[in-house]
């Protein structure tokens, strides 16, 4: 029964997206199931995605990464243009950082693996829509791994990043995985003053969320 129906929070609408359809029609089915959450539709491919995701307006998109045709990480790219208000969370084979970093850059809510169960799956979905970013622990301990060691400090971006040097080192230290607390007793700060200066440094960069700090801290050579 939807949620519309009874008086509560309206169902989640997802759009799932793959080109195995095998998979396409397994993941759908075992989320229709699911409270709270209504299958709009199915796409076979990055074009296809855009194109039901701009009829539909689903509210959570299960994008796979590698796909013929237009792939997962071009129609992230795209959707965010042409239907900005959908959630976009990949859900693929794949745990290579390259893949994470680029699907992150893009415009992804998310990045996470075909093996997880389904009701944590249905939990991804919820919490997507909710506007949490998240990933697969094994794809956020790779994405760590390839990341510099952080007591090797490249040189300061250049002045149109407008960020201080105590930011930077702040910046840095998120990048890493860092939480305030312990970004806090690194740098003798209190824990608010670490949280103000991060709430600062994604306004400035126009980032959502810590995630996608880390992969900006990479684009811009501080890791």
């Amino acid at each position: 029964m939807s949620g519309g129906e009874t008086g509560v929070e309206p169902d989640v609408r997802v759009l799932v997206v793959d080109d195995q359809r095998l998979i396409r029609d397994g993941i759908a089915s075992l989320l229709s199931v699911r409270a709270g959450i209504a299958v709009v539709g199915t796409a076979v491919d990055g074009r296809d995605a855009v194109a039901k995701a701009v009829e539909l307006r689903p509210d959570v998109v299960l994008m796979d990464v590698r796909m013929p045709e237009v792939d997962g990480v071009e129609a992230v790219a795209v959707l965010r243009g042409r239907a900005p208000e959908c959630r976009v969370v990949m859900l693929t084979t794949f745990d290579d950082e390259e893949y994470v970093v680029q699907a992150l850059r893009a415009g992804a809510s998310g990045y996470l693996l075909k093996d997880l169960p389904a009701e944590e799956l249905a939990q991804a979905v919820r919490l997507a829509h909710a506007g949490v970013t998240q990933l697969d622990s094994s794809v956020a301990r790779r994405l760590t791994a390839a990341l510099p060691d952080p007591g090797v400090r490249a040189a300061p971006p250049g002045p149109a990043v407008a960020l201080s040097p105590r930011e930077i080192d702040i910046l840095r230290l998120v990048a890493h995985g860092h939480t305030n607390r312990e970004i806090a007793a690194r740098l003798f700060l209190s824990e608010g003053t670490v949280k103000n200066h991060v709430s600062r440094i994604l306004s400035r960069l126009a980032l959502r969320d810590r995630t996608q700090a880390a992969v900006r801290a990479r684009d811009l050579g501080l890791l």
